[in-house]
């Protein structure tokens, strides 16, 4: 019974020693939750008087009010939590169970210590971000003053009444102009360093290395971007140029009076002189578009479009083999129909310098060449035969009798007796 009591005893003068750590530990508790729910009211209080819920649906964030509400909520609940956190490493120290709090403070400790590089990141992100905005408005108003869109349509070609008539108004509703475009590219020009210094203060190498590597090299293909682009511009400048000079000149000229053989059956009606005007244009445009893309060290977009300019000049020996075809068709159909009448016989004319002309621009385009040079013997030879039948059989009497004559005429010449001057002596 003794050993009872003296056991008793010990146990209740540990609890009473113990006493003061549990009612501190509840104290703790109580404290924290005051102070995490006071916090959370806090938060939700401040965010609703600043009417963040709108905001957030006004900048994307949220898709409507009660949305952004509910995020709202969500914010006060980490709040909560954090400070619950916070409290945790003391109310464990306060029972006596350090060593579950220690995790927690030294998960506290790198937290606060790495607050400081989160504080500067953000403030060089927020900073970064108005001055870029700043930045992008102002080019935007500038571009919008300048009329950029105007001047752009003036050198391709598309400026019209709707055009001219477009005033500031009618520009800034309107997204995709010259002047939203290039405002927006400085925009994310100004973010791509900003977003580069952040990650620097972060100082998280795991993921700043990767990103930043990115960065850098969107950055140092940034000058090689901006001269592709000034040689796409200036050669879509160039090529609408001399492609309207060459069709101004073709036309004063008279060269489309060629285009009348073309255009005489009434279903079509071309101009060869914008036709080929055209068709020099998009030439040099493309040499420009080579020269960007070599600029850009796009090594396979590079053999992709050697490959189309060195098959240009094939394209294009076709294309005028085919167009002289054409235009010698209808002029020697016009002169056979005007001197012997006979309109199938000018048909008959043109359509088989078409056909000799096609096969010889599939040659020209490298097309099967073993194919198309054996379909011509083939046609050749069927054609041939054709006629050879027709002709001995379906035309036999008229063959003799034309075989007749000529034998008739070849008796006539030398049964004639020769002249006298030729039986004279020679002195």
């Amino acid at each position: 019974m003794d050993n009872i009591a003296n056991s008793f005893e010990n146990a209740l003068a540990n609890f009473i020693n113990y006493l003061p750590q549990l009612l501190m530990g509840i104290l703790l508790i109580i404290v924290a939750w005051i102070v995490a729910t006071l916090v959370k009211k806090a938060i939700v209080k401040g965010l609703d008087a600043t009417g963040m819920s709108s905001k957030l649906a006004r900048w994307g964030a949220a898709d409507t009010d009660d949305q952004g509400n509910s995020m709202v909520r969500a914010l006060g609940k980490v709040g909560y939590f954090l400070v619950w956190v916070l409290f945790l490493p003391g109310i464990f120290a306060a029972f006596g169970l350090e060593a579950i709090g220690e995790p927690v403070t030294n998960m506290i400790d790198t937290a606060l210590a790495f607050l400081p590089n989160i504080l500067a990141a953000l403030i060089i992100l927020v900073l970064g971000f108005y001055v870029a905005k700043f930045v992008k408005n102002l080019v935007y108003n500038l571009g919008v003053a300048a009329n950029v869109d105007r001047m752009m349509s003036k050198f391709t070609g598309s400026d019209n009444d709707a055009d001219t008539d477009m005033d500031a108004d009618k520009v800034k509703d309107n997204k995709q102009t010259l002047a939203s475009v290039l405002a927006n590219t400085v925009y994310v020009l100004i973010l791509i360093p900003i977003i580069l210094m952040a990650l620097d203060v972060l100082n998280i190498d795991t993921i700043a290395e990767p990103i930043s590597e990115v960065l850098n090299s969107i950055l140092n293909a940034i000058p090689n971007i901006l001269v592709a682009i000034i040689l796409l511009a200036v050669g879509v400048v160039i090529a609408k140029f001399a492609g309207d000079m060459l069709t101004d000149l073709l036309r004063g000229t008279g060269f489309n009076k060629y285009s009348s053989y073309l255009n005489k059956s009434g279903n079509m009606n071309l101009d060869l002189a914008k036709i080929i005007g055209n068709t020099v244009a998009a030439l040099i445009g493309l040499f420009f578009l080579v020269e960007a893309l070599n600029a850009l060290n796009l090594e396979m977009l590079n053999n992709i479009v050697s490959a189309v300019i060195a098959y240009l000049p094939n394209i294009l020996f076709a294309a005028i083999i085919i167009g002289l075809a054409f235009i010698g068709g209808k002029m020697l159909a016009s002169a056979i129909k005007s001197s012997t009448g006979s309109t199938f016989a000018g048909e008959l004319v043109k359509y088989i310098v078409i056909v000799f002309a096609l096969f010889m621009a599939l040659d020209q385009l490298n097309f099967g060449s073993n194919i198309v040079n054996i379909a011509f013997l083939f046609i050749i030879g069927g054609l041939a035969v054709a006629f050879a039948l027709s002709f001995g059989l379906g035309g036999r009497n008229f063959a003799r009798k034309q075989l007749e004559r000529a034998d008739q005429k070849i008796d006539k010449e030398s049964s004639k007796p020769s002249s006298p001057s030729s039986d004279k002596p020679n002195l």
